[in-house]
């Protein structure tokens, strides 16, 4: 299990006193935010691993699927969904077209010996 690294946080939204405590918690969160979508990245590459066909990876279901998870744990967490769902959407767009070039480059006939 991955456990991420970051600067030690000093602050809450509620002991924040000053505009640089809200940037140094904003930067340390942005740091985690990069190391979580870099590890969701890895999987991108395991779904072009796994998917036996190009087609498959674009899934309309699962990216429904996968946005209605996000608002349902939006209402747990306290995120206003006016920023999730946009946020979520241009995720997984992106997730998909790296998933392609990922897809595209393991499936890649070897031409060395043509």
């Amino acid at each position: 299990m991955t456990s991420y690294t970051s600067v030690p946080r000093k602050h809450t939204a509620e002991t924040a006193q000053t505009m640089s405590d809200v940037r140094y918690e904003v930067d340390r969160l942005d740091r985690v935010l990069v190391e979580i979508l870099a590890e969701r990245q890895t999987f991108m590459d395991a779904a072009a691993r796994i998917k036996p066909k190009r087609e498959a990876v674009r899934d309309e279901p699962r990216i429904e699927q996968v946005v209605s998870n996000v608002l349902e744990a939006c209402k747990e967490y306290g995120l206003a969904p006016e920023i999730a769902e946009p946020v979520w959407r241009l995720l997984i767009e992106q997730s998909i077209a790296y998933e392609f070039k990922s897809y595209d480059n393991l499936k890649k006939p070897d031409t060395r010996n043509s």
